[in-house]
């Protein structure tokens, strides 16, 4: 996985390259300005021959902006430099690099309040290019006063942005922006990439993402594994090994999947075929009775199992020791697409939950089951792995939906130490928490997948990979990875709108090749991060 950093991380970096590598700071905001400037120039090529404004704030941030419009200005770049302060109050290496502007002829115009937005706004409409270096990842709340006005006003300008490290106005750990905030066309990070700039909505104003390196050496970040991580392809490629050439279905496993209620067949139909999709040598389906000869229909490529129902034609909790005998020979099973939320139903989850002694996944209903009954979990006699939405993460926490948006990685993290279990939590960018394995953000994915039925689908794969062998924590962020693959080759073909669950099911196996085949390319930040980051989810 890619290292994600916070804006403490990447203090602490930036001063360890400093301490124990005799690295100057001053190196570290040349080589910021300069890569800068080469993204810049690589993403708009016309900009050699444009006129680019450069928006400096007080801080570290503003000093690489006085780098750039520098380094712009070498290569013959008309460039308009503002500075939102008064230049006494420039201090450190953003001194050093002002004082070389202002020696060079070049000295920025101070914006020291509101008096002087019209220069903004006429410097804005002399520009083709904006570069936004206004605020940094160390800056604190909400973009206030000239700061905030001056971002409005870029916003409304319609140029082309290039934020340097963060938009500004954005918090480098923070989903959402605390307050007005740059919309960038091109953000060029140092390093490391910051949580802000893959998590929506934060992640929109990003546009595309590069990440690059500034000198900051790798050993100081690469020994210990990240706490927050982006998953990469070559992360998930394991859960797919070559299969031996005297392989048989035996050798694939048995998943167990108990689904489905009157009205929901279908749930519980995709969940079965996302299991075998990801190549589950044999699923078997256990379904309320009444629903049993559809389902035969239905799945014909799994088996079925008709078990006690209750008269709402949900599965009865007088079904537990027929489950619990399906249970005995299997390898993982796939708790809750379609089940409804009967008394009875959920009494029967939270009996199997705590007491099937493999490996389960457990989604939408099955997790409604379990809020408020922790100690399900706690006494869980084999590993558990739960698949909610924030709407169903937000009943079994017992918080509001807004908190698990606005605090989702603490949330996670706190969870699967607490409850001890595999969490993923489906959304724009996924994240996959384990508790010794951190927190995986998910880059795969996209807005048509906002239909129903997709979740049953990543439900059966992972229990699905599970049986198959996979250990939990693999299946978890194979198939959530995997699943947003499958579901942008849909999205490729058919376009967002038109998706159904049924077409990831047939994307499956295209995303499993992809995966396979490019897990040895070069998984560069870079190319990873420009590729992904220009997507725009909806909520």
């Amino acid at each position: 996985m890619i290292r994600v950093a916070t804006a403490t991380e990447m203090r602490d970096l930036d001063a360890r390259a400093a301490t124990e590598c005799g690295i100057p700071s001053l190196l570290l905001m040349e080589n910021a300005g300069a890569e800068t400037v080469r993204e810049l120039l690589e993403a708009f090529p016309k900009a050699a021959r444009a006129r680019v404004l450069v928006l400096c704030g007080r801080g570290n941030n503003g000093g690489d902006g006085f780098v750039i419009a520098r380094r712009l200005l070498g290569r013959g770049v008309s460039v308009r430099t503002l500075l939102l302060a008064r230049g006494e109050e420039i201090g450190g290496d953003a001194r050093i690099n002002l004082d070389i502007l202002e020696k060079l002829g070049a000295a920025p115009v101070e914006i020291r309040g509101g008096a002087d937005l019209p220069v903004v706004r006429d410097a804005l409409g002399f520009a083709d290019l904006v570069v936004d270096a206004l605020l940094g990842t160390g800056a604190q709340g909400p973009a206030r006063g000239v700061a905030a006005d001056a971002i409005a006003c870029l916003n409304r300008s319609g140029r082309p942005v290039v934020s340097v490290d963060i938009p500004s106005g954005l918090g480098a750990d923070q989903p959402e922006p605390p307050g007005p905030a740059v919309r960038a066309s091109l953000t060029v990070t140092f390093a490391l990439p910051k949580r802000s700039l893959l998590l929506f909505p934060a992640a929109a104003y990003a546009g595309r993402v590069r990440v690059v390196d500034i000198g900051i050496p790798r050993h100081l970040w690469a020994d210990a594994p990240p706490q927050v991580g982006l998953l990469e392809a070559a992360d998930t490629a394991p859960a797919f090994p070559p299969r031996a050439a005297a392989a048989h279905k035996g050798t694939f496993g048995h998943t167990l999947v108990v689904a489905g209620s009157a009205g929901k067949t279908g749930a519980a139909a995709l969940a079965a075929l996302g299991a075998l999709r990801v190549g589950a040598g044999l699923v078997t389906l256990a379904v309320p009775a009444s629903l049993h000869d559809i389902l035969e229909t239905k799945v014909t490529e799994a088996m079925t199992v008709p078990v006690p129902e209750t008269d709402a034609r949900t599965m009865a909790r007088e079904a537990l020791g027929v489950v619990l005998d399906l249970a005995r020979g299997k390898d993982a099973v796939a708790i809750g697409p379609g089940l409804g939320t009967h008394p009875s139903t959920q009494a029967l989850v939270r009996e199997l939950v705590a007491r099937l002694p493999l490996p389960a996944v457990v989604d939408a209903d099955g997790i409604n089951a379990l809020a408020g009954a922790d100690d399900c979990l706690r006494r869980a006699a084999a590993p558990r792995i739960l698949t909610p939405h924030p709407g169903e993460c937000s009943r079994l926490l017992g918080v509001a939906v807004d908190a698990v948006l606005r605090d989702r990685i603490r949330l996670v993290q706190q969870t699967v130490a607490d409850l001890g279990l595999t969490l993923v939590l489906k959304m724009a960018r996924t994240l996959v928490g384990h508790p010794t394995d951190g927190v995986a953000i998910v880059p795969t994915g996209n807005p048509g997948m906002g239909t129903g039925g997709t979740g049953d689908v990543l439900t059966g794969m992972i229990a699905g990979l599970i049986g198959r062998g996979v250990e939990p924590p693999l299946a978890a962020r194979a198939g959530a990875y995997v699943h947003g693959l499958a579901g942008d080759l849909a999205a490729e073909r058919l376009g967002q709108e038109a998706m159904l669950a049924g077409d990831l099911l047939e994307r499956i196996p295209e995303a499993i090749g992809r995966v396979k085949a490019g897990s040895g390319e070069g998984d560069s930040a870079t190319r990873q991060l420009g590729d992904w980051a220009s997507e725009r989810p909806g909520d």
